[in-house]
């Protein structure tokens, strides 16, 4: 084993849905592998049974157990929108999303307050502010995307096409004046 293998704890899933940690040759919950996650303690689930690395699933169970506990983090319609992403787009998204919450850490590591009661503060009194800005990327990145999308005549109905439609037939009368 390499020694960033030896590091990372392993926590095995059994058929009757317990978890152990090998580690601490103890069950945990959900609760704790969430713990592990804040504390950024390395670890992986494994099914005990197939071997097949499962972390992803667990990860996205304790996201629904926080999303039903308190103010969730992502609205129905958000999640409708992540939803109409899977398929050629859904790479381009989960890089932005990645990207944009490593910003934050980056930004709470570098601070050095990640933890304190005054980060919190200051951070929910700036959220209409952050808010509007990220609104305001969000419609930047649109026009952009859409005005590539034009300049290149990617998809036919958008204004672009249309409106070399009628520049098409505009220079066509004009030649068959001249």
């Amino acid at each position: 084993m390499s020694k960033s293998q030896d590091s990372i704890r392993i926590i095995k899933k059994y058929p009757n849905r317990r978890l152990y940690d090998s580690h601490t040759s103890s069950h945990v919950t959900l609760v704790d592998i969430r713990r592990l996650v804040q504390e950024e303690e390395p670890f992986q689930v494994i099914d005990a049974k197939s071997g097949d690395d499962i972390t992803r699933s667990i990860l996205l169970q304790i996201i629904q157990e926080a999303e039903s506990d308190g103010d969730p983090i992502f609205s129905s319609d958000m999640l409708k929108n992540i939803i109409r992403f899977y398929g050629p787009f859904q790479g381009v998204l989960g890089s932005y999303l990645e990207e944009s919450i490593q910003s934050v850490i980056d930004i709470q590591t570098q601070t050095g307050t990640q933890s304190s009661q005054a980060w919190t503060e200051f951070m929910h009194s700036q959220v209409p502010m952050m808010q509007d800005m990220m609104r305001q990327y969000v419609e930047q990145s649109r026009s952009l995307y859409l005005n590539t999308q034009n300049m290149f005549g990617l998809f036919g109905g958008f204004n672009s096409s249309d409106n070399k439609g009628d520049t098409g037939k505009k220079d066509e009368k004009k030649d068959d004046k001249e």
